[in-house]
């Protein structure tokens, strides 16, 4: 009978652990281990966006509003009635405008105190 005992034993105390591990939804059922949502991750994403000192650019089209660039260093101008209107973007030590059709209609050399970032 104490070999029976011995041998029972070890079954028993097995049986809480398996029954533990069903609870969280066994059988390959993942519902409660979702990965991040996509939806919310392009809506916010984890990274800091990168900031940008526009102040140097001077020129702005007459009523245009402005869309920043900052990873690309460039300025998006937006008529009122929501057209692209052109942009502006630095390159080296100038800023160069363009219209909306991407030709360069004009050009802000930097002084060499405007050149530090």
């Amino acid at each position: 009978m104490m070999g029976f005992l011995a041998l029972a034993t070890p079954i028993v105390a097995a049986h809480p652990v398996m029954a533990a591990d069903d609870e969280g939804g066994g059988d390959g059922d993942e519902e409660g281990h979702k990965g991040p949502d996509m939806h919310k991750l392009a809506a916010k994403p984890p990274l800091p966006r990168a900031h940008k000192d526009f102040s140097k650019f001077r020129y702005v089209p007459q009523g245009d509003k402005i869309k920043e660039q900052a990873d690309a260093n460039r300025l998006f101008f937006w008529t009122p009635d929501g057209k692209p209107d052109g942009y502006a973007q630095r390159r080296g030590s100038n800023i160069i405008y363009y219209d909306a059709q991407g030709k360069a209609i004009r050009v802000q050399r930097l002084q060499p105190g405007e050149l530090e970032d």
